[in-house]
């Protein structure tokens, strides 16, 4: 992947928006490969199975499937599970779940998803020029890298004051 591929990525690819996810019951082997089109790191280097599927409803970061079928609630799940996924554990991603399904329907949180998603992809974007040098490419990564750190450090301080709350109630 060259600095150009990974532009792009940032600047146009995007999960469907809540109104263009199919209305329509899926089965499993249609979920997987919806969401190969779906979730933006499956270009690079992470994946989707039916056994994960499977344990994200055992242990009830998503509802169960209507039968053998999925719904557009699922993918919009499937979505957000999948990119969260990469930088907290699947208890913390329930956790986060939860509490932004307080309030509020799935369609509701998926669109501020997808509006939070759109707006930190830009703001990558627009960070990463075809232009930058070897030595300005390296000191990017390192400062992307650092970053990621410590917003994930944040983001599991918050996510364990949620489960604290939670216990407390």
């Amino acid at each position: 992947m060259d600095i150009l591929d990974c532009k792009e990525l940032f600047a146009g690819k995007r999960p469907e928006k809540w109104n263009d996810i199919p209305d329509l019951d899926l089965y499993m082997d249609q979920i997987i490969a919806y969401m190969q089109r779906q979730h933006i790191g499956f270009s690079v280097n992470e994946n989707l199975t039916p056994a994960m599927v499977n344990n994200y409803v055992k242990q009830k970061v998503m509802p169960k499937a209507n039968g053998k079928k999925y719904n557009r609630e699922h993918i919009a799940y499937l979505t957000a599970i999948c990119l969260l996924k990469q930088v907290v554990s699947v208890s913390e991603v329930k956790t986060l779940l939860e509490s932004q399904m307080k309030g509020n329907d799935i369609h509701d949180f998926y669109d501020k998803y997808i509006t939070i998603l759109d707006e930190k992809f830009i703001d990558v974007d627009n960070l990463i020029d075809s232009q930058l040098s070897e030595d300005e490419v390296s000191e990017l990564a390192l400062k992307l890298a650092v970053s990621s750190y410590a917003q994930k450090l944040a983001c599991e301080c918050l996510l364990e004051k949620l489960n604290e709350n939670e216990k407390t109630k």
